[in-house]
C-alpha cells in the first residue's frame, strides 16, 4: 500500500471472503452468526471481508440471519477468535448456527470455543490457506471448507511475469490466462495493474481429488494422521 508500485501478483482475496461465507450460508441459510474477520491492519483482511459482506448483506437485510458477534482478530491470531466466540456463544446463550472465519488460524480458535459447548462439528465454519490443522479438522468434520490458494500457480505466474520484463515482452499478455485475470487495484497511491490467481473451495467431497492427489499440497498420511485407517482414502 501507499507506494509506486509497477505491479502485483496476488490471490483474489475478494472472491476468498464471498467463497467463505456462500458455502456457510448454503449450509445454514437462517440463524445466528458469528464473523470473525482477520487482522485489522492487514489490507487483505479488509477485501476478504468485502467479500464475506456480499454474501452476508441480503441475509441479513431479510432478517434471516442475525450477527450476534462481529470482531477483526489482530494479527489474526487463533486466540483472539477464541474469545471472540466465546463471547458471542455468550450473548446468544449457545445458540449459534454458523461461523464466519477469516482463515484457518481464527477457525481453528473458534472451533476451540465451539467444542467446548459440545458445537464442534455442528456448527458450519470457513476458512482459508487449507493449513494441515484445517485439512485434518475438514476430514474429521469439525471444519466445513477452507479456501485453497495454490501457490504453485502464483509462482508461474511471478517467474512469467519477471521473464516477460527481462525480455522485453509486454507482461499483460505474457502470463497464461488460465493462471488469473488482470486488473487494476488501487494501493492507494496508484491503479496498479494487478495479476490475480484464481482460487478453490476445499471440503470434505474434493479434498482427496485436488489437494492430495492432483496438487501434492498435502499427503494422506498427514491428512488422516487422526482417523483410524481404514477411513483414509485410497489414491
Amino acid at each position: 500500500m501507499n507506494c509506486d508500485l509497477d505491479y502485483y501478483i496476488t490471490f483474489d482475496s475478494f472472491k476468498v471472503g464471498a467463497t467463505q461465507a456462500k458455502f456457510v450460508t448454503d449450509k445454514c441459510p437462517k440463524g445466528n452468526y458469528i464473523w470473525l474477520k482477520g487482522g485489522p491492519e492487514d489490507n487483505n483482511a479488509h477485501l476478504v471481508a468485502q467479500g464475506q459482506e456480499s454474501i452476508l448483506r441480503p441475509y441479513i437485510e431479510r432478517g434471516d440471519i442475525k450477527v450476534v458477534l462481529e470482531q477483526w482478530c489482530k494479527g489474526w491470531d487463533p486466540n483472539e477468535a477464541l474469545r471472540h466466540t466465546e463471547n458471542g456463544l455468550t450473548v446468544a446463550n449457545n445458540d449459534i448456527q454458523a461461523v464466519i472465519a477469516s482463515n484457518d488460524g481464527t477457525a481453528g480458535g473458534a472451533i476451540q470455543a465451539l467444542d467446548a459447548q459440545g458445537l464442534a462439528g455442528v456448527v458450519p465454519i470457513s476458512g482459508q490457506d487449507a493449513d494441515l490443522a484445517a485439512c485434518q479438522r475438514i476430514v474429521e468434520g469439525l471444519q466445513t471448507v477452507t479456501v485453497y490458494k495454490p501457490l504453485a500457480k502464483l509462482n508461474r505466474a511471478a517467474m512469467e511475469l519477471a521473464v516477460a520484463l527481462a525480455t522485453g515482452k509486454d507482461p499483460m499478455t505474457a502470463i497464461n490466462p488460465e493462471l488469473g485475470v488482470w486488473a487494476k487495484l488501487d494501493n492507494n497511491y496508484k491503479m496498479v495493474d494487478s495479476f490475480s490467481v484464481d482460487v478453490t473451495p476445499i471440503t470434505k467431497d474434493n479434498i482427496d481429488e485436488i489437494l492430495i492427489k492432483q496438487d501434492k499440497f498435502q499427503t494422506v498420511e498427514d491428512v488422516y494422521r487422526n482417523l483410524p485407517r481404514d477411513q483414509w482414502p485410497k489414491l
